[in-house]
């Protein structure tokens, strides 16, 4: 993809497999750093999928990795303070772009970082259901795994770019660019 101009709308448009919507919502470009792209959704961006809107009440920024790490196969949300988390980590298909519209498929594992700085993982159960009800083919299944058990890895050690410092940056930015 073109890389943008720091403050350039971007769409995000997540699927569920089988080309089922998923979360849909408006960000803005950030910038690219050595661990991928990143995008900003400020304090009161509509969110939407089907049955559910949701309008976040804090500002966060997301990376979109680039494929060196966990095999790209993730989308991670940063949450600023006041929150009910800090990171929130989406197993998924690694993000395709189409001009400033990126979209990629949720596959339901999640990783956790708490406000306590304990981890989980998250929707094994609705992975388990999904993988029989969408038909994930089994290298779907060993992507969302490996990925899963990657990144949890990386967040439990406080590893980059799930550390407390790289997202800082990009908050400063998301500031900067809602400024504008």
């Amino acid at each position: 993809m073109t890389q943008l101009a720091p403050g350039s709308p971007v769409r995000i448009e997540m699927q569920k497999w089988g080309g089922r919507a998923h979360w849909s919502y408006d960000a803005l470009w950030l910038g690219v750093d050595e661990h991928g792209t990143w995008l900003g959704i400020p304090t009161g961006t509509h969110m939407a999928r089907p049955g559910a809107t949701y309008v976040n009440p804090t500002d966060q920024v997301c990376l979109v990795p680039s494929t060196s790490i966990a095999a790209g196969a993730w989308f991670a949300t940063y949450h600023s303070p006041g929150s009910t988390m800090k990171v929130y980590v989406d197993m998924a298909t690694p993000s395709i772009w189409h001009g400033p519209l990126l979209r990629a498929v949720d596959l339901d594992l999640d990783v956790i970082r708490r406000l306590d700085d304990g981890v989980i993982i998250d929707d094994e159960d609705e992975f388990v259901e999904h993988q029989k009800e969408f038909g994930y083919p089994d290298e779907v299944v060993a992507l969302a795994e490996t990925a899963c058990a990657d990144v949890a890895r990386l967040v439990e050690k406080w590893a980059p770019p799930f550390d407390a410092l790289t997202p800082e940056r990009w908050f400063r930015v998301l500031a900067e660019s809602s400024r504008a």
